[in-house]
């Protein structure tokens, strides 16, 4: 079984940095897609990137290009998201998500597992 365990998240003023972390456990992540999503509130949770464990190639969220880099570290099973230039705009809980295989997925339902969020605050 699969497990995710995000952190990282905090308060942080505008223009500033975080750097998300997402320890993945439980199986082999060779053939998996792994992606965050972030959710404001009242509103749904919305993807921003997403990298896929073996080749490394990644896409992102027009409203966060140029300022956020998905990675990951294959020997920690751990995937990053570094957010730079935050904006108030950029407060949400964020989650980590995986799925088994393909590429380009971008929709809350075609992600099988979940971490349990983090809170990212960015004040004006």
């Amino acid at each position: 079984q699969v497990q995710l365990v995000e952190s990282g998240g905090g308060l942080v003023q505008a223009g500033g940095s975080l750097r998300l972390s997402c320890a993945a456990s439980g199986r082999s992540f060779s053939s998996y897609l792994m992606g965050w999503f972030r959710q404001a509130p009242g509103k749904e949770r919305e993807f921003v990137a997403a990298v896929m464990w073996i080749g490394g190639g990644t896409f992102y969220a027009d409203s966060v290009k140029g300022r956020f880099t998905i990675s990951r570290d294959n020997a920690k099973n751990t995937v990053y998201l570094q957010m730079n230039s935050l904006k108030p705009e950029d407060t949400a809980v964020y989650y980590c998500g995986a799925r088994r295989g393909g590429y380009y997925y971008t929709r809350l339902s075609e992600y099988e597992t979940w971490g349990q969020g983090t809170q990212v605050t960015v004040s004006s």
